[in-house]
């Protein structure tokens, strides 16, 4: 719960923001290819397993299930476009989707410790470990995970099978960067930490340049055409809170 009554008002900003500018547009184009990815999600006896597994008292407060869940689920929608679409190799198509959910169902497993994409690959083979899954398949997954932190250096896919797995967990992950990150992950770290207002105020705009940044990133040709959108959407709301707060912030202490 949000203690500091500044950030109720700011997060009121956001979502009022949020929905006057509307959602970005790959949920328009993609409706039946989210739904297909979802449904396949919730059926999936591997992925309950999955989720069987994954300790949710040691996630990070603002990557929790809910974030996991939606990676998952838009990775797979993401894999299954450019298969569909762009005529990336695919193969058996339904066994790459489920790795793409896989990998973003456990991609932030241990989002709180340090180089969290090495020791979340460790985590997720060991989650998989005695799995109806390939070898080859659990690696693709491993490798995907490995491979999802933005302005690190992207190790070379085995395949273009696995590269396909790979690019489209990336994407998924980094559309959470839109305005999901000023509707809700912003206000879950908050809730768990006691920064005063003051302090995300001198370091918003900062934040906000490195999140600019991640439109040049996205690896899948929906992820080039649809993810500087999911940026521009979130700095959008993120410029309407940084408004606000310097509304409320006045004669106080200033930024240098």
């Amino acid at each position: 719960m949000l203690r500091n009554p500044i950030y109720h008002r700011l997060k009121e900003k956001a979502h009022s923001a949020a929905e006057k500018i509307g959602r970005p547009s790959f949920y328009r184009k993609y409706g039946r290819e989210l739904k297909r990815s979802s449904a396949a999600f919730s059926k999936s006896g591997i992925i309950d397993i999955c989720r069987s597994r994954i300790d949710e008292s040691k996630l990070h407060p603002a990557h929790g299930a809910e974030h996991l869940e939606k990676v998952a689920i838009e990775a797979g929608a993401v894999l299954r476009i450019e298969h569909e679409e762009t005529g990336r190799p695919g193969g058996d198509i339904e066994g790459l989707m489920l790795c793409a959910q896989i990998a973003g169902l456990l991609h932030d497993v241990k989002r709180l410790e340090k180089d969290h994409t090495v020791s979340g690959s460790i985590e997720a083979g060991r989650i998989l470990r005695g799995l109806d899954l390939s070898s080859s398949l659990k690696k693709y997954v491993t490798a995907a995970i490995r491979n999802h932190e933005a302005f690190k250096e992207v190790l070379a896919s085995k395949n273009e099978q696995a590269k396909l797995i790979s690019d489209s967990l990336y994407d998924a992950d980094k559309f959470r960067w839109g305005p999901d990150n000023f509707t809700v992950t912003l206000w879950r770290i908050l809730e768990s930490t006691d920064m005063p207002a003051e302090t995300l105020y001198c370091s918003f705009r900062e934040k906000m340049e490195w999140i600019t940044r991640i439109k040049e990133t996205f690896r899948t040709e929906t992820g080039k055409k649809y993810g500087p959108e999911f940026i521009d959407f979130g700095i959008r709301i993120g410029d309407e809170i940084y408004k606000e707060m310097t509304l409320i912030m006045g004669n106080r202490k200033k930024c240098f």
